[in-house]
């Protein structure tokens, strides 16, 4: 039985707010009025012209997040504004653009002004309560792409010296991170080896019993709207580096709000979290009792003292082009993990095929003489 963690319930309601930022990330550099931009390799807002640089200031409030009530919160459903769209009207050159109603920050195509899409006052939108950074720059984030195409066996030898990323963008994604104490009831029938001669027998014994653990950060991305694969592939992040929200990180990138609500997201979480909750068991009776097998394993779990917290995190995304075929990979922002398709050259399958067929006809030639 492992021990619980204290665990701070608080009450939400003064961390739901409505997020209207486009002053604040659309800052001016002091030495050529170019607009400032986060820039990940320092950390810094920098400005891409003349170099000047600032560090973000941290919040008057301290750096602590905090965990929020889930029973206590008020903004709860899904949203779903991937069918509308905004306009923006830049406020530095005065052109107008359309963007996506679910996304909340963007660039002004026109002059390159960052800006955050303001959250009209009759919507019900909780505001970020933390940011990963940053950490992985869009030139880094090139070079990891061609790494990771190289160490693909079966691509073509073309695609790994002639294929480039295209259309990269950075995106801040949406994540909810669930904080729970799991109490489950259990029974099952564990297996216990032993050699009779030259047979093994096996002796099932049924156990039953409480298994309590604390689930920390369960990670949930809150998106119906983007549809690449990859994102959860490469969505893994140390959460030790979270900050608490500052629109400044997100100058100069597109950050997505949630269109999953907190309590689909909280369904979503609750299915890995058995699954999560009994490989871990699994593995428990095993050891604790020397078990060879476990079988008919049945789990009830209760849920209690459950928190969340809503953040940002960082991905790129981009595709690059082979013949007449696109694919598309993405790359954590914070780790630098790549994870795609990659084009397949028949030529290297044949050939591999073809080789394990002769390896193989070698071992039964050699063990058969033998």
């Amino acid at each position: 039985m492992s021990d619980f963690n204290d665990i701070q319930v608080n009450d939400g309601t003064e961390n739901i707010k409505q997020e209207t930022t486009m002053d604040i990330t659309d800052k001016k550099c002091p030495n050529c009025a170019a607009t400032i931009e986060y820039d990940p390799d320092t950390r810094m807002l920098a400005c891409p012209y003349c170099g000047y640089s600032r560090e973000i200031p941290a919040p008057e409030t301290g750096n602590d997040l905090e965990e929020l009530d889930f029973e206590s919160a008020k903004l709860r459903k899904s949203l779903d504004w991937g069918t509308k769209t905004k306009q923006l009207i830049c406020k530095n050159c005065a052109a107008e653009a359309m963007y996506d109603e679910a996304e909340t920050a963007g660039c002004c195509p026109f002059c390159g002004s960052t800006q955050v899409m303001p959250v009209d006052n009759d919507e019900n939108v909780m505001a970020p309560q933390g940011v990963v950074p940053f950490e992985v720059s869009n030139e880094k984030a090139g070079i990891l792409f061609k790494s990771w195409l190289k160490s693909k066996f079966f691509a073509p030898k073309v695609a790994k010296e002639s294929c480039k990323p295209e259309n990269f963008q950075g995106l801040y994604l949406p994540y909810w991170t669930y904080d729970t104490n799991t109490t489950s009831s259990y029974d099952a029938k564990l297996g216990f080896d032993k050699k009779q001669g030259d047979k093994t027998v096996t002796t099932w014994r049924r156990y039953r019993g409480i298994y309590q653990e604390f689930i920390d950060d369960q990670v949930v991305y809150a998106s119906q709207k983007t549809k690449n694969q990859y994102i959860n592939n490469v969505s893994v992040f140390d959460f030790a580096k979270l900050k608490p929200y500052d629109p400044q990180f997100i100058s100069g990138f597109v950050a997505e709000r949630y269109t999953l609500g907190l309590d689909d997201g909280w369904t979503v979480a609750k299915k890995v979290i058995k699954d999560r909750l009994r490989s871990n068991l699994t593995s428990k009776l095993r050891k604790q009792y020397k078990a060879d097998h476990v079988s008919e394993l049945n789990m009830s779990t209760s849920f209690d003292d459950i928190t969340f917290k809503y953040i940002l995190a960082p991905i790129w995304i981009a595709n690059y082009k082979f013949g007449d075929k696109e694919y598309s990979f993405a790359v954590n922002g914070q780790t630098g993990k790549v994870s795609g398709s990659s084009p397949i050259s028949p030529i290297k399958v044949i050939l591999t095929i073809l080789a394990v067929i002769a390896v193989f006809i070698l071992l039964m030639i050699f063990f058969g003489g033998n």
